[in-house]
């Protein structure tokens, strides 16, 4: 009986440390990549889109997450091999493949407020007048807080 009685009190005891050391089910577990929309009609570059040598344009676009936005890049560099990584349908009009004397390169992390689930984000950018003319990739990284990412390449020019 004594043996009974300290074996239901072991597994009891067991019982009861699993239960206190369980994980929080109010806890929402994040699946979802987050998303860059450039539908709107001021969302800027679009696909295909120029861009002038010597002058700044503003890069404009709708970023959201499910719970909560991480990080946002860009990465603008030549694509004067006609290397691809575009995530677009529409195909834009290529200048012959040449060899770069000096492209534009940018990558450049934004700042997003921390806790934010949706941000419309409108940051200027300069392009050098000296640089080479003709095709580039403009990429956009967004990165949740829990690390999904995604990535959304367009095709551009700078004339």
């Amino acid at each position: 009986m004594r043996n009974f009685i300290k074996h239901t009190t072991c597994l009891l005891t067991v019982i009861a440390l699993a239960a206190g050391c369980s994980k929080n089910n109010d806890e929402q577990v994040d699946t979802e990549y987050p998303v860059i929309d450039l539908s709107a009609s001021n969302a800027f570059p679009q696909q295909c889109g120029v861009v002038k040598r010597g002058e700044s344009f503003t890069f404009r676009a709708k970023l959201s997450d499910n719970i909560q936005l991480g990080s946002v890049s860009v990465d603008i560099h030549n694509n004067f091999d006609h290397h691809s990584h575009s995530t677009e349908v529409e195909e834009c009009q290529m200048e012959a493949v040449k060899t770069p004397v000096n492209p534009y390169l940018l990558i450049r992390s934004f700042p997003i407020a921390g806790g934010s689930k949706e941000v419309e984000i409108n940051q200027t950018i300069a392009v050098p007048a000296d640089v080479d003319p003709g095709d580039y990739h403009f990429l956009i990284r967004l990165t949740d807080k829990e690390g999904w990412q995604t990535l959304k390449g367009i095709s551009i020019k700078i004339q």
